[in-house]
């Protein structure tokens, strides 16, 4: 199998993933000028369910978050909230 390719593409805002050269998901976000990035939606193509793909796009935003150094994450998606849940050194970057 092989690995999860992410990448943010700042157009769409929203970060992709990519599996075998394929859009296998999304994690949807909205930059707001208080230094907050709301995760909205995440979404995995139900062909690429059970491969990591929604692990790998949450792990690499909030990376992608903390690299910058910039905001603070709203987890406003259900699935990257309890993404965040299960792995509490991402807690710090949420916005109180």
């Amino acid at each position: 199998m092989s690995d999860v390719e992410v990448t943010n593409n700042a157009e769409e805002t929203r970060y992709e993933a990519h599996l075998d050269g394929e859009l296998a998901g999304v994690a949807v976000y909205v930059l707001q000028g208080t230094g907050s990035i709301i995760f909205t939606h995440t979404e995995v193509d139900e062909r690429f369910e059970g491969k990591g793909v929604g692990s790998a796009l949450a792990r690499f935003a909030l990376d992608d978050v903390r690299r910058a150094g910039e905001r603070r994450v709203v987890p406003a998606c259900p699935f990257i909230k309890g993404w965040i849940d299960k792995h509490p050194d991402y807690a710090d970057l949420v916005r109180d």
